[in-house]
């Protein structure tokens, strides 16, 4: 795939509204010449006015628009055109189809025709002696598949000519390299050019030697010339770029950054040209010359716009680390041979072969051999996880050890590399509720500022000293040029890219970049106890015989009898006797009994486990184990009898065990300031047994699955809920929470309803996505007071309501510096968050069950 250096990464999305047969679609364009948050605001009401649009969110940080058409209401090329129309330019990408069957000119008409007719593609060129079609297409609109299936219906065959270079997200970094290094070589141009006028002009002013020499020798006038040579280079050279994209955007009645620029700097720079060749035309005492303004403003701009397009590149870097997990090239065996093909050719199905050492290309099940494999990359996850015959491998985690050979389960978009990277980029392009008075604010800012200035010479030149028209230039221009909407637009989505990417690094996806905001206003944590707090498998604990009997023995007829019951308890009791070495042998006259327990014969024995209801109903006596099942239940421990050929002979607990995390994680929850609350199926006793255990403050006990969503609708009386659950039965109770946060070795259902995954099964993470979520916002905070209170204040300023009482004028050179820094300030406050440490470390595997992870005995 060929690119002509403007493309983009977009994701297409078919989203099907629980309770709605509609479908909306969802798709990211890419946009070229957005500089200030006032453009945002254009861009969203042109796109907004396409037919079919339903909603629309565009970012400044990321330079991308996210459309939700409504149902069968895809309008494209419509929306690209809206963009044009606006004085932006949807980022397009070129591709070339490999064409067989062309054999005269009409063929070529046949397959331009069959490819323009397919939606999103803009122009197609075929070529019939290279066999060959060139097609500029807007990305994401249109498929691979698309185009090949609409030369198929025409007659002709086709596929697509990889590109061998950067993938899509490596061709975008590389327009903002270019862009950067184009503001850099306009940055040295208009510094050349400018350092002169500088350099003459104030050094005249503060060394009279200087002064008195360049009058001598050059002149007044003469100097004055020099100065308009090298301004007017600046002005319209690196300086363009103000009046290109500046001037259609006045014209069109949305002016923007670009266009105070322009206005500021042409104001210094025509009043300095009438002052130089029409000085008559002029009131006396005002004859001056502002080329040092304009050539310096620019000049700073452009030095401004330079850092702030390296500091965006740096606000990109989580998705490039996660991008460079992918493995280039994939081994796979077909036809019984062994062959190296690139990793956008795998299908599912294909047998993947992979080395010690090696990335796993895509997502499978292993089929053949052992190893141990590093996913630290994808779930936090530090210490590597055992894999072998039937075992999950993830594409781009790292093959430490063995050779195996897995079969691919998810290829392409579909891994979960793929899932996460795209998670991350729609949070990143999201926007949150505490942008919407930023965009209110914006939209009318820049029409404002320009009003302002207006006024600005009107009151100068009414009550100004003389002389006036000199005083009401410098200060129309220094308000035209200190006002900075670009630090506006900047200030959340900046701080949203950097922390949702630092979360990424951490194993916290926020899938929805509102969740941010709305995670850090959580006040109860509520949480699903099994597999959450747990580890979601029973395991036996406790193992009491009475008197006289061999523990052993009547372990394994216990488990014996028990290994023919699906419960988990049974399986539970099963897994234990034989990890303590107990015989099992075959039953026979197995019997369950719903809600009781079993019966069994084993070995002629009869036995018999459960309940105390199940033995008295058997009439046996269970006042021999009393003290020890209280002190089992008081543990929130599950105890179970069990009676041999008639007599009570022993009693079994089993129980889910804590994860070795959940006690710090709720310990440094409570140190948030937040209460703990727990929903769980178990009975009070010991639903109450564990919370004393972990000092959780709320618990709801005995809620059936279904319950959930009401348990939830409780807790929500008494504030903000985050709920954090990991099963298919916690779905519904996750979209009902003010947050949800799923467990990402949970159920797909359950992360899908959540707004956060926590990729790990480590519950220390909660306090670590709240903490950023905290963190992050405090740092839009900051931006955006930084942003209000620079151009709140500083525009007064520049208008001059200072010099009547003391004196104070804003020179457009310091305006310019202001203005430039104001951008790279919020740019660079975003990038701490780089920094963040977050309070709980996952630096072990300690939620792994015993024997988990390793390689079982042979």
């Amino acid at each position: 795939m060929t690119t002509n250096g403007h493309s983009e990464t977009v994701f297409r999305l078919d989203e099907r509204k629980a309770g709605s047969h509609a479908t909306h679609s969802t798709y990211t364009l890419g946009i070229d010449g957005m500089s200030c948050a006032s453009c945002v605001g254009r861009v969203e009401k042109a796109i907004r006015a396409v037919p079919g649009v339903a909603e629309v969110s565009v970012n400044l940080a990321t330079e991308r628009a996210q459309v939700v058409f409504g149902a069968d209401q895809v309008n494209i090329t419509g929306v690209a055109d809206a963009i044009s129309q606006a004085g932006y330019e949807p980022r397009v990408e070129t591709l070339q189809l490999a064409v067989r069957g062309m054999n005269c000119g009409s063929c070529v008409s046949r397959v331009e025709g069959a490819l323009r007719d397919v939606p999103g593609v803009l122009e197609a060129t075929a070529n019939l002696a290279a066999e060959a079609a060139t097609l500029r297409v807007i990305p994401g609109a249109v498929t691979n598949a698309d185009l090949i299936d609409a030369l198929e219906r025409s007659g002709y065959e086709a596929d697509v000519r990889r590109d061998t270079g950067a993938d899509r997200h490596q061709q975008h970094e590389a327009v903002r390299d270019q862009e950067a290094h184009r503001l850099k070589r306009a940055v040295g141009i208009a510094a050349v050019f400018t350092v002169p006028i500088v350099i003459l002009d104030m050094g005249g002013h503060f060394i009279p030697a200087m002064h008195h020499l360049l009058q001598q020798t050059i002149g007044q006038q003469n100097l004055f010339y020099l100065f308009f040579v090298l301004a007017s280079i600046v002005q319209f050279g690196p300086g363009l770029r103000f009046y290109r994209l500046g001037w259609p955007a006045l014209v069109r009645g949305y002016p923007d950054m670009n266009s105070l620029v322009m206005l500021g700097t042409s104001a210094a720079w025509g009043y300095s040209v009438v002052a130089t060749f029409l000085p008559q035309v002029l009131p006396a005492g005002t004859v001056h010359v502002y080329f040092e303004a304009s050539a310096v403003i620019i000049t700073l701009i452009l030095m401004g716009r330079y850092l702030e397009a390296i500091a965006k590149g740096r606000t990109g870097e989580a998705i490039k680390r996660l991008l460079s997990l992918q493995a280039k090239t994939a081994r796979v065996i077909r036809e019984g041979q062994e062959m190296e093909i690139g990793v956008d050719e795998v299908v599912v199905g294909d047998v993947v072969v992979v080395r010690p050492g090696e990335k796993i290309p895509v997502d499978g099940e292993v089929v053949d051999g052992s190893t141990y494999i590093d996913e630290a990359m994808i779930t936090g996850e530090p210490i590597p996880v055992f894999k072998e015959h039937g075992a999950e491998v993830i594409g781009g985690t790292i093959n430490k050890t063995g050779s195996l050979r897995f079969r691919a389960t998810k290829v392409g978009a579909d891994t979960l590399l793929a899932q996460i990277v795209r998670m991350v980029e729609q949070a990143q392009g999201a926007k949150l509720p505490i942008q919407a008075l930023v965009d209110r604010f914006t939209n009318y800012f820049v029409p404002v500022v320009i009003a302002i200035a207006v006024l600005t010479v009107g009151v100068w030149l009414t009550v100004g000293p003389a002389p006036a028209l000199t005083f009401a230039l410098v200060n129309a221009v220094a308000v035209l040029i200190i006002a900075c909407p670009c630090a506006m637009g900047l200030a959340t989505p900046t701080s949203i890219m950097v922390g949702t990417g630092k979360a990424a690094e951490l194993g916290v996806l926020f899938r929805k970049g509102e969740a941010l905001q709305s995670l850090r206003n959580a006040e109860i944590i509520a949480l699903d106890k099994t597999g959450t707090l747990t580890l979601g498998r029973p395991e036996l604990t406790d193992f009491e015989t009475d008197h006289g009997l061999d523990t052993t023995e009547v372990l394994g007829l216990i488990a014996s009898a028990e290994q023919r019951s699906e419960h988990p308890i049974a399986q539970a009791v099963v897994s234990g006797a034989r990890a303590r070495g107990a015989a099992l042998t075959e039953c026979d006259a197995f019997e369950a009994q719903p809600g009781r327990g079993i019966t069994a014969r084993v070995n002629g024995h009869f036995v018999y486990v459960g309940s105390r209801r199940y033995m008295e109903e058997l009439g046996l006596r269970t006042e021999t184990f009393m003290s020890t099942v209280e002190r089992l239940s008081d543990e929130g421990k599950t105890p179970l009898y069990a009676a041999i050929d008639g007599q009570l002979a022993a009693v079994v607990a089993v129980a889910d065990p804590i994860k070795a995390s959940t006690p710090a994680a709720i310990e440094a929850l409570h140190h948030e300031g937040l209460r703990v609350a727990m929903i769980t199926g178990d009975n009070h006793r010991t639903a109450q047994a564990i919370a004393r255990k972990l000092g959780i403050d709320d618990v709801v006990a005995e809620v059936l699955p279904a319950g959930k969503v009401d348990a939830v609708k409780r807790l929500q009386q008494s504030g903000r809920v985050a709920f954090v659950g990991d099963g298919i039965n916690d779905a519904p109770a996750l979209a009902q929470a003010d947050v949800g946060l799923a467990i990402g070795t949970g159920t797909d259902i359950a992360i899908e309803s959540a707004d956060v995954v926590l990729m790990s099964g480590d519950l220390r993470n909660v306090p670590n996505a709240i903490a950023l979520s905290r963190a992050t916002i405090r740092n839009i905070k900051q931006n955006l007071f930084w942003a209000f209170a620079y151009n709140t204040s500083l525009i007064p300023v520049a208008a001059g309501v200072l010099y009547p009482a003391m004196g104070i004028l804003l020179s457009p050179i310091f305006a310019a510096v202001a203005m430039a820094a104001s951008s790279v300030c919020v740019l660079s406050n975003a990038l701490r968050l780089k920094r963040f440490q977050p309070p709980m470390v996952v630096d072990a595997d300690t939620d792994r069950a015993p024997g988990e992870g390793v390689p079982r005995a042979a």
